[in-house]
């Protein structure tokens, strides 16, 4: 008690006891070393998606330079645009359009290519889509080449 009768305040530093201490620590350092997992994780799935995803887009190129060779070497010169929508369609492509003219025929079909996209709940297949403008020009000899040309823009029907 003070001089005057009343009860004095006294500071008094505690000192938690180490085990409340862990008590308090272990499940924060539980959650960040959680966090850091799932955050390596999901950094891991989006660089393979991204990969997958790459090599699905590679995949339309070939399809691309591989229906252009089909269209090439289609008997009676230019088909008509039955036979390229069946062409497209057996190298997973779509038809967007079909121009022809006396010495050209100007295609733009989109491919796609499948592939695997994976997340913490699961793996879903996905599609990548990509157009091109095939160019068939009857060549020096007659026969027609091709000229496959990647579009930056996809009109799709």
């Amino acid at each position: 008690m003070s001089n005057n009768g009343t009860v004095a305040q006294q500071s008094r530093v505690t000192v938690p006891s180490p085990g409340c201490l862990a008590a308090i620590m272990v499940p924060i350092v539980a959650v960040l070393i959680a966090v850091s997992v799932l955050m390596v994780m999901h950094y891991r799935q989006e660089r393979a998606n991204e990969r997958n995803k790459a090599e699905a887009l590679e995949r339309t190129a070939d399809l691309a330079h591989s229906y252009a060779r089909d269209m090439v070497i289609a008997p009676n010169g230019f088909p008509g645009q039955e036979v390229v929508r069946r062409i497209a369609e057996r190298h997973d492509g779509r038809l967007l359009s079909y121009a022809r003219s006396e010495d050209s025929l100007t295609t733009t079909v989109r491919f796609f290519g499948e592939y695997e996209d994976t997340n913490m709940f699961g793996v879903s297949h996905s599609r990548a889509y990509h157009c091109y403008s095939i160019v068939l020009r009857k060549g020096a000899e007659g026969a027609p080449q091709a000229k496959t040309s990647p579009l930056e823009e996809c009109n799709v029907i």
